[in-house]
């Protein structure tokens, strides 16, 4: 046996590119050359140079292609009687099973089966190249569209899919393929949802099944599958990723159609029940029906998709992007209120990822989310505002603080805490903390509320005019309950800090909105969008293109003997005494 496959082998090896073409010529001629097709589909190999695996299967596709209507729907049907119900005799069962044509149909179609195999390895192989990758992926769609009696083949769609996601080649390669050609057609995007809904059904099936292994089986098992686990799913959100989105009035352009589909039959009156069957599977793949079905596949794909364990870089990419590419394009986007709760309450650079998709599904779509101000309250901390996100979340944030129906103990435990942070955080940040608070149609409420609280204290004959409560802050900057921050009773002192801050633009854009904030109508709100990208380059590259009137100079009359001057911070002394001195 080992003889005969090594002749055969250097029998394939011998064949020139001239002889290989007659054999196809031979094929396409004639019956008698049938035993051709076995030594044709031994060229259709990774291994095989390229263009001997092209001229095999040209010969091989112009041989199928007429007999792919005549093909059974199985290589399995030579046991089987082709369907029929009006003869059930044993007898004619027994002929029907040894009639030749329908042995030789079979025995085509386990080839034909084989043909689409070795394609499959061929097109996911890192040995082929990309040309021979195009030529292949073109042969095998030619294929979805021609093997179901012009119908959309299935089937073998999803065979290539599931292919190119468990390939060890760039995803990118096919993509750019499938998009460049295939993915403007409605019903190879309308089948790709269908496939992509099926792998995460079985990505989900199998990280249960781990999750439930021994103990024993733990270490390098679960490590691997963790990591195929990953791999698939990587793979499964870059196509779901590439995929054109739905339209909401898609024109008649984009309702071109890959297969044949014929919508006039489907409007013929049937006469009998078997002939209705068909027509109404017909009707299945008419470009209306599909356009009309494939916002819900669209859903069911994401929604599935989502309910996997993202690996956290697929977490971030798919919360950066969901509120443009997917929420508008559901059926109803309140499908993802879980998800996006979920996230929101992890915290860190997932929930500053998640407030703008929660925003939108609570603005406008009706989603209520009673802790909401808690949660964006933990969110400002000093790393948020050099956060690669950070202009969309602080949008965000002025567009959440400035309705007029905040209660004025929220309004100012905001205004508080993001004044807190403007002294610690870049100037940047202290240039997009001011233009915030500044914004904030409360902030007038806070001011009355602290001079009414400033009234109250003082009694009615004249205070004396002591130091015993400067210097005294309420707010309580560790305090997660908005009640009981203390805001109310404090000022804003460090925003008049900000007016002598070491970076000079700061400084100047305080000095310049000083304004009565109880009038609104004197007011111009500030835009968010020219503060929220800032950086130290940002202020660099403005301060170089700043025409400067006048130079400031180091020079003093008496040289300072302090930092600060007693007069800055009245009720504070930076004077150190002679013994605390000595060493």
């Amino acid at each position: 046996m080992a003889s005969i496959l090594a002749k055969n082998q250097k029998k394939k090896q011998n064949y020139t590119l001239k002889e290989l073409k007659s054999l196809g010529s031979d094929l396409l001629s004639s019956r008698a050359h049938i035993n051709n097709l076995p030594h044709l589909l031994s060229f259709i190999s990774p291994e095989s140079p390229p263009q001997f695996v092209v001229e095999s299967l040209l010969s091989l596709q112009s041989f199928f292609t007429p007999l792919l209507s005549q093909l059974p729907s199985t290589s399995s049907s030579s046991t089987k009687r082709p369907r029929s119900e009006e003869d059930d005799d044993d007898t004619s069962n027994k002929k029907t099973d040894e009639d030749p044509e329908v042995i030789f149909k079979a025995w085509l179609r386990s080839k034909f089966d084989e043909f689409v195999k070795l394609l499959l390895d061929v097109l996911v192989s890192q040995q082929s190249e990309d040309t021979l990758r195009d030529i292949v992926l073109g042969t095998l769609m030619e294929f979805v569209k021609l093997l179901n009696a012009g119908r959309f083949h299935s089937s073998i769609f999803h065979r290539i899919l599931n292919a190119i996601i468990h390939s060890a080649v760039d995803i990118d390669v096919f993509l750019d393929m499938l998009t460049s050609k295939y993915f403007k057609y409605i019903d190879v995007r309308y089948f790709t949802y269908i496939s992509m809904e099926k792998f995460v059904k079985t990505l989900e099936a199998s990280s249960v099944v781990s999750a439930d292994r021994t103990v024993i089986e733990h270490s390098e098992t679960e490590n691997e599958s963790k990591d195929s686990l990953e791999f698939s799913i990587r793979k499964i959100y870059q196509v779901l990723s590439r995929i054109p989105p739905p339209q909401k009035q898609a024109e008649k352009s984009d309702h071109e159609m890959w297969s044949v589909s014929d919508e006039s039959s489907s409007s013929e009156k049937p006469k009998d029940k078997k002939k209705k069957n068909k027509d109404q599977d017909s009707s299945l793949l008419s470009p209306t029906t599909i356009a009309k079905r494939m916002k819900r596949k669209f859903t069911k794909a994401w929604i599935s998709f989502l309910r996997l364990p993202l690996p956290l870089d697929v977490y971030k990419e798919v919360l950066a992007s969901i509120h443009q590419t997917v929420i508008p394009h559901l059926s109803n986007p309140a499908m993802l209120c879980d998800f996006l709760k979920k996230s929101y309450d992890i915290g860190g650079v997932v929930s500053v990822m998640a407030l703008s998709s929660l925003f939108i599904l609570m603005t406008e779509h009706g989603l209520e989310y009673p802790n909401f101000y808690e949660k964006l309250y933990a969110l400002l901390v000093p790393s948020v505002f050099v956060a690669k996100h950070r202009a969309r979340f602080l949008q965000l944030l002025d567009a959440c603080l400035r309705s007029s129906l905040l209660p004025a103990y929220l309004a100012a435990s905001f205004a508080k805490k993001l004044s807190r942070l403007s002294l610690s955080v870049p100037p940047s940040g202290s240039l997009v903390i001011t233009a915030l608070i500044y914004n904030q149609p409360s902030c007038a409420s806070v001011e009355t509320a602290n001079e009414a609280n400033s009234e109250a204290d003082e009694p009615n004959e004249c205070r004396p005019k002591t130091n015993k409560n400067l210097g005294i802050d309420y707010f309580n900057n560790q305090e997660s309950d908005l009640k009981k921050t203390g805001a109310m009773r404090s000022p804003l002192w460090e925003i008049d800090t900000l007016r002598h801050h070491y970076c000079p633009p700061v400084s100047r854009f305080v000095s310049s909105l000083e304004t009565d904030l109880t009038v609104r109508a004197k007011t111009t709100e500030m835009k968010i969008e020219d503060f929220s990208s800032g950086s130290y380059a940002t202020i660099f590259g403005d301060e170089i293109r700043r025409r400067v009137k006048q130079v400031p100079l180091a020079f003093y009359k008496a040289v300072p003997t302090s930092l600060f001057e007693d007069s800055d911070f009245p009720g504070w002394t930076f004077t150190i005494s002679q013994e605390e001195g000595k060493c």
